[in-house]
């Protein structure tokens, strides 16, 4: 992977380059100290990876992310501020990183980039194409991925809700589970795959997308607050 570090903290970016530095096939090939050099980088030079402080002068990391929506580049915020992360997820970053980074931590950061890396090339008709074809009343409409909240298993059915309606296709949790890009969707209950950048708040027992409670079962609790980067 070819990656960027974006920090205007000196030791940051060394500490960032130095843990870098121990991970096979991750190339750090360029530094900046602040966002807008980077924004220029970016338009002629395609990274896979970005390493980004959240809290810079001129142009903040999230305000660079969303310059950057659409591409395929991969996010890992490494800052100091907790309260920053909901707002993150919603970016569809990879992983929020709270300074001090430990290795141990970098290292599962780099591997979720890794993976969904990985994910893309694997899935690249779903990810490229960005939608389903779903049957509305005898007729076969085409879903945008983007405008889907949640999937929701109904005995032979999959149900997909979006804000203005619900559609019903017939088929199995698995097919469904397999078609949605990773990146993008998590299984959080037998019944239930949410899209991540949708989810609202998470409490006891469960999450809220658009004022519907859905409930998020023991068995994927720890996959969901570990993309969540919940402590």
């Amino acid at each position: 992977m070819k990656a960027l570090i974006v920090d205007d903290n000196d030791i940051a970016r060394t500490t960032l380059a130095h843990l870098a530095k121990q991970i096979p096939n991750l190339t750090v090939i360029d530094e900046f100290s602040n966002a807008i050099n980077a924004y220029n980088y970016l338009q002629s030079n395609p990274v896979d990876l970005i390493f980004l402080d959240i809290e810079m002068p001129e142009m903040t990391g999230i305000e660079l992310t969303k310059t950057l929506s659409g591409k395929d580049t991969i996010i890992i915020f490494t800052t100091s501020k907790k309260e920053y992360a909901l707002e993150a997820f919603e970016l569809n970053i990879a992983d929020y990183l709270l300074k001090p980074i430990m290795p141990a931590r970098f290292l599962q950061a780099v591997s979720k980039a890794q993976t969904i890396l990985e994910s893309r090339k694997e899935n690249v008709e779903v990810t490229r194409d960005e939608f389903l074809f779903v049957r509305d009343s005898n007729i076969t409409r085409r879903l945008k991925l983007d405008d889907i909240f949640y999937a929701e298993a109904m005995g032979d059915y999959v149900k997909f809700y979006t804000k203005e309606k619900m559609f019903a296709i017939h088929g199995k949790m698995k097919t469904a589970e397999e078609r949605l890009p990773k990146d993008h969707f998590i299984r959080v209950h037998r019944s239930y795959i949410v899209s991540v950048s949708k989810i609202d708040t998470l409490q006891d027992g469960g999450i809220m997308i658009n004022g519907k409670f859905i409930p998020v079962a023991d068995a994927y609790r720890k996959a969901l607050n570990t993309r969540m980067n919940v402590f």
